[in-house]
C-alpha cells in the first residue's frame, strides 16, 4: 500500500528499485532482531531454555560444550533470528516472486525441523534432539518438496533454464538436466539436495564459537545477493556472459533481510555470547543460502563463496571417517571441526603450546570468508 500511496500523492516510485527495498529489509530486519533479542534471551533464561556439555553434538567437544555446561548460555537465538528475517522479507520482498515464495516455504520448513530437534534437546531429560536419520527426513521432506514443485513449474511455464547448471569460468558450457528425460529430473533433484542440505549442514556445524557462524553467513550471503541481483538484469548478465535468470533480482531483497537479521543476531551472539543460535537458526540459514546459489544458478560456485563452511564440514566429515574405518581412534586433525582445534590446540595437524583465543580464531575466519567472497565476485569476470 505504501509504493501505491507514494506514487499517487508525491509521483515517487522509491519503493521500486531493488536496491531501496534490500537496504530497507537489511535494516527492518536488523532492528526487529535487535528488539526482540532482548526480552526473548529473558524469556528462555527464565525457561532456563540452556544448552548443557551433554547436550552438545560429540563433534562439537571441547571449548564450546565447557562454556555452556559453566556458564548456562541461553541457546535457540535462532527463533527470534528466523522470525525477523520472515517478517522483513514479507514487508519488504515481492510475494508474487516464485523465487522469494520458494525461500520462505523453504527458510520456515528447514527452521520448523531445527526447532523440533532444539526442543526435544532442551525439554526431554538425556535426549540429543532429533535422530539423525529423523532430522535429514525432516530435511529432505521440505527440500524435496520445494524443488518438486520448481521442476514442475519450470516444465508447466517453459522456464527450463532455471534446471540448467552452469559451470564457472567457461564460456557457453552448460548441462541442462531436462535434456535427459526422467533420469535428467532425478539427478537435478539429488543435486540441488545435496546442495541445500550440504550447505544447511555446513552452516550448523560452523556454528560453535561466539560470533563465528553469523559473521561468516553476512559476509556469503552479500555476495549472493549480488549474484542475485545481477543474474536477473538482463544487461548485467549479458555484459559479464553469466546465465540470466527472471526475476532472480528480487532474491538480493531477501539477502539483505537475512544480512540484517544476521547482524541483529550478532549483537547478542559475539563475544561473550549472550546466547547460542541452534539448529533452528542455523538449519534455515544454510538453506536460504544454498537457495541463492540455485536460483543464481551459482552452485559450483558456493563452495568458494562459503569456504568457511566447506572447512568446518569437511574437516567433520574426514574426522569422523577416519576414525570409524580406522577403528583404532585415529586422527588426521587436533579436532573437528578445526576451529576448536585451533582454539584449544592451536593448530589444525598439530599441537602447539597454546591455543588460539576464541575471538582471534572468528575474526580470522571471518578474514578467510571474506577472501573467498572476493574471489567468486571475481569469477563474475573470468567468463
Amino acid at each position: 500500500m505504501l509504493p501505491e500511496l507514494l506514487r499517487d500523492l508525491f509521483d515517487v516510485s522509491l519503493f521500486d528499485y531493488i536496491s531501496v527495498r534490500m537496504a530497507l529489509a537489511a535494516m527492518t530486519a536488523f532492528l526487529l532482531a535487535l528488539f526482540s533479542g532482548a526480552p526473548v534471551i529473558r524469556w528462555l533464561r527464565a525457561n532456563r531454555v540452556q544448552e548443557t556439555a551433554g547436550q552438545i553434538d560429540s563433534i562439537e567437544l571441547a571449548e564450546h560444550a565447557e562454556k555452556s555446561g559453566k556458564t548456562k548460555t541461553t541457546t535457540m537465538g535462532g527463533s527470534f533470528l528466523i522470525c525477523s528475517l520472515l517478517l522483513s522479507v514479507l514487508l519488504w520482498a515481492r510475494l508474487d516472486n516464485l523465487h522469494v515464495v520458494f525461500a520462505i516455504v523453504l527458510t520456515a520448513g528447514l527452521a520448523a525441523v531445527g526447532f523440533v530437534d532444539d526442543f526435544k534437546k532442551l525439554t526431554i531429560p538425556h535426549c540429543n534432539g532429533l535422530s539423525r536419520r529423523s532430522k535429514y527426513v525432516g530435511l529432505s521432506v521440505v527440500v524435496f518438496g520445494v524443488l518438486g514443485v520448481l521442476v514442475w513449474w519450470a516444465e508447466v511455464h517453459g522456464r527450463s533454464g532455471l534446471l540448467v547448471l552452469h559451470p564457472p569460468i567457461f564460456k557457453n558450457i552448460e548441462f541442462n538436466f531436462l535434456s535427459y528425460g526422467a533420469v535428467g529430473v532425478v539427478a537435478f533433484l539429488i543435486f540441488e539436495w545435496f546442495v541445500i542440505v550440504g550447505t544447511s549442514n555446513a552452516v550448523n556445524i560452523t556454528d560453535g564459537l561466539d560470533g563465528l557462524a553469523a559473521g561468516c553467513t553476512i559476509i556469503s550471503v552479500l555476495a549472493l545477493s549480488i549474484f542475485c541481483y545481477v543474474t536477473g538484469r538482463v544487461d548485467w548478465s549479458a555484459y559479464l556472459n553469466i546465465p540470466h535468470v527472471r526475476e532472480a533480482s528480487e532474491m538480493a531483497v531477501v539477502g539483505g533481510a537475512m544480512i540484517g537479521a544476521c547482524m541483529g543476531f550478532l549483537w547478542y551472539n559475539a563475544y561473550p555470547a549472550k546466547v547460542f543460535m541452534g539448529d533452528s537458526g542455523s538449519l534455515p540459514l544454510g538453506g536460504l543460502m544454498a537457495w541463492m546459489a540455485v536460483v543464481s544458478k551459482q552452485e559450483l560456485v558456493l563452495p568458494i563463496v562459503g569456504i568457511v563452511f566447506v572447512i568446518e564440514i569437511l574437516s567433520s566429515l574426514i574426522q569422523t571417517q577416519i576414525y570409524v574405518l580406522t577403528g583404532r581412534g585415529k586422527r588426521v586433525f587436533t579436532m573437528a571441526p578445526v576451529h576448536h582445534g585451533l582454539e584449544r590446540f592451536g593448530g589444525v595437524f598439530k599441537k602447539s603450546e597454546q591455543g588460539w583465543h576464541e575471538v582471534t580464531v572468528v575474526v580470522r575466519f571471518w578474514i578467510i570468508a571474506v577472501v573467498g567472497a572476493m574471489a567468486s565476485l571475481a569469477l563474475l569476470k573470468v567468463r
